[in-house]
C-alpha cells in the first residue's frame, strides 16, 4: 500500500498526547461512543501499543485491553485490526511483538527499532481495513511526539499520521503539572510539517472550575497557533473502566469484608481478572506492591497472570511470598491461580526450548499436583465453561504459552463446552488454578464464587462498563468542540 491508497477515504482523525498515560485511551474510548451515539460507524485504532493486559478477538487473535474497550466504547466486536502491532514486555529490554493478533517474534529494543519500519505496510494493511468499514475512525497515539529520539521509522505518532495523512489534536494532562509547557514544548521540538499537522489541542484531568485556566489556553493558542478544542474536567468514574498499564492499578480498592490480596508481580498480565473484584461491595481488592508482605488477615490470595512465568516466579520468592503464601494457607486461608498463576502453583515448570529465558526447569510452589511445560504454541482462544464446585457458566479467555497436566487435572476446576477439563483443585477444595482469564467479568461465575464465602452479588458488570462509558460520552460532549473535531477529521 503506498500513502496515495491511504489519501482521503473515511474521515479519520488521530488523539497524540504530549506524554504517556496523560488520558489518550480513555479520550478515545469516550469519543468513540459519542459519535456511536450520533448513529456513526465507528472504529478504534492505534498503530502500536505496549502492553500485557491484552485481549482475545474472536478470531483467536490478541490487541491491547484498552482498543477492546474502545471498541465496546463503539458497541462493536474488538478486531485484530484495530491494533495491529502490540509489544508485550518480557524483560526490562525485550518484547514479544503481535502482529495483526499472531506472536510475530522475540525482540530487544534495539532489533525492534530496525524491523519497525517494516512494520508499516502491515499497519496501514490494517488501517485501511478499519476504514473501509466505517463513517469515522479514531487512531490513538502511543506515548508522545515529542519523544524525537524515536522518530526515526515512526509507526506509532507522527510517522504513521504522514503516512495515512491524518489530522492530528493534542491531548495534555493539567493533573501533573507543567501543563502550558508540555503542550508548548511539543510544538518546540517537532518539525515544520508535524506542527501542521497538529490542528488542535484539549487539556485533560482538570480539577475545580475549568474557567480558572482561560488565560492558559490563550496562551497556548498564541504561542503554538493551535485551536484550543476545550479543557476535560475530572472524570472520577474514569478509575471503574478497565486499567490499560499496571502502573495506574491502585494498591487497593474497596472496603467489604472479603479480602483479596494479589502480589503485583513484574510482569503481571491480564490483569482485568481484577476489574470487576475491585467494583463489588462486599471485597476488599488489595494489590501488594513487590516489598511488602502478604497481609495476614487476607482470606483470598490471587496469583496473577504473568508474561514471564518462570521469571515472575523467581520474583514472587525474592520479596519472601512463597513463605507469606504458606503462612496464609497453614491459617485456613484460599489461594486462586490464574495462567501463569496457575502454572506457578504446580510442582514444576519446564522451558526445554528457552521460550522465557535459558532452557531449564524450576520447581513451582506445589499446592497443586500438576506440571507445566512451556512450547512454542500460543493458545488465544475465546473460553466457555462451567464451574465444577458450583455449576456456575464462566465466559472467558485463554492466552497462554505451554501445556499444563499431571494428577491434579483429574480435579479440574473448569469444564471447557468441548468436554476437555481445564485447570485443577486441591483435594482441600482450598487452593484452585484455571487457564481462563476474564472469569470474574461474568456475573453468574463471579456470584457463585463469592458466594461460597458468603458474599453476595449483585453487580452487573459489563453493563456498569456500558453505563459509564455513555457518562464519559456525555461528559465529552459538554466540555469539548465536537463539531469542530468532526470538521477536522472531515476536513483534512
Amino acid at each position: 500500500m503506498n500513502r496515495n491508497d491511504t489519501d482521503r477515504r473515511t474521515p479519520s482523525i488521530m488523539i497524540q498526547g504530549t506524554g504517556s498515560n496523560v488520558g489518550k485511551s480513555l479520550i478515545v474510548a469516550g469519543l468513540c461512543r459519542l459519535f456511536a451515539n450520533r448513529g456513526l460507524k465507528v472504529r478504534p485504532f492505534k498503530p502500536q501499543n505496549m502492553s500485557n493486559n491484552a485481549a482475545v478477538t474472536a478470531d483467536g487473535g490478541e490487541i491491547g485491553r484498552a482498543q477492546a474497550l474502545q471498541a465496546m466504547g463503539c458497541r462493536v466486536l474488538p478486531s485484530v485490526h484495530m491494533n495491529p502491532v502490540l509489544l508485550k514486555p518480557e524483560t526490562d529490554t525485550g518484547a514479544q511483538v503481535i502482529v495483526q493478533g499472531k506472536r510475530f517474534g522475540t525482540m530487544r529494543a534495539r532489533e525492534y527499532g530496525k524491523q519497525k519500519v517494516e512494520l508499516l505496510p502491515k499497519v496501514l494493511e490494517s488501517f485501511q481495513i478499519n476504514a473501509s468499514d466505517s463513517d469515522l475512525v479514531i487512531v490513538e497515539g502511543a506515548g508522545s511526539p515529542a519523544e524525537i529520539n524515536l522518530r526515526a521509522g515512526d509507526i506509532a505518532n507522527m510517522g504513521f499520521a504522514e503516512a495515512a495523512n491524518l489530522p492530528v489534536i493534542l491531548c495534555a494532562d493539567i493533573d501533573r503539572g507543567g501543563v502550558i509547557a508540555s503542550v508548548v514544548g511539543t510544538h518546540a521540538v517537532l518539525e515544520a510539517a508535524e506542527r501542521d499537522r497538529i490542528k488542535g489541542f484539549f487539556i485533560n484531568r482538570f480539577r475545580g472550575d475549568p474557567g480558572l485556566f482561560a488565560e492558559g489556553m490563550r496562551e497556548i493558542e498564541t504561542r503554538t497557533g493551535w485551536k484550543g478544542l476545550g479543557v476535560v474536567p475530572w472524570f472520577a468514574d474514569a478509575a471503574r473502566l478497565p486499567a490499560e498499564d499496571a502502573l495506574g492499578l491502585a494498591d487497593g480498592f474497596g472496603s467489604g469484608g472479603l479480602k483479596v490480596v494479589v502480589p503485583v508481580v513484574s510482569r503481571i498480565a491480564n490483569f482485568d481478572d481484577l476489574d470487576p473484584l475491585r467494583l463489588e461491595p462486599g471485597v476488599t481488592l488489595e494489590l501488594i506492591q513487590p516489598g511488602n508482605p502478604l497481609p495476614g488477615d487476607a482470606n483470598i490470595v490471587l496469583l496473577p497472570g504473568s508474561k514471564s512465568t518462570i521469571g515472575d516466579l523467581a520474583f514472587f520468592r525474592a520479596q519472601g511470598w512463597d513463605i507469606d503464601l504458606k503462612a496464609h494457607y497453614r491459617r485456613g486461608g484460599h489461594i486462586l491461580g490464574v495462567c501463569g498463576g496457575y502454572q506457578m502453583l504446580g510442582r514444576s515448570i519446564s522451558d526445554p526450548d528457552g521460550i522465557e529465558g535459558a532452557p531449564g526447569s524450576v520447581e513451582g510452589l506445589g499446592y497443586l499436583d500438576v506440571t507445566t511445560v512451556l512450547t512454542q504454541e500460543k493458545s488465544t482462544v475465546a473460553a466457555t465453561a462451567t464451574h465444577i464446585a458450583s455449576g456456575a457458566p464462566v465466559c472467558g479467555y485463554e492466552i497462554h504459552v505451554g501445556r499444563t497436566d499431571g494428577p491434579g487435572s483429574d480435579a479440574p476446576m473448569m469444564r471447557l463446552q468441548d468436554g476437555r477439563p481445564d485447570g485443577a483443585v486441591s483435594r482441600d477444595g482450598r487452593v484452585c488454578g484455571t487457564y481462563i482469564h476474564g472469569l470474574f467479568t461474568d456475573d453468574a461465575f463471579r456470584a457463585a464464587y463469592l458466594a461460597a464465602f458468603g458474599v453476595g452479588s449483585n453487580l452487573a458488570y459489563e453493563r456498569d462498563i456500558d453505563r459509564i462509558l455513555d457518562d464519559l460520552a456525555l461528559h465529552l460532549e459538554e466540555v469539548l468542540d465536537i463539531e469542530l473535531v468532526l470538521s477536522i477529521a472531515r476536513g483534512f
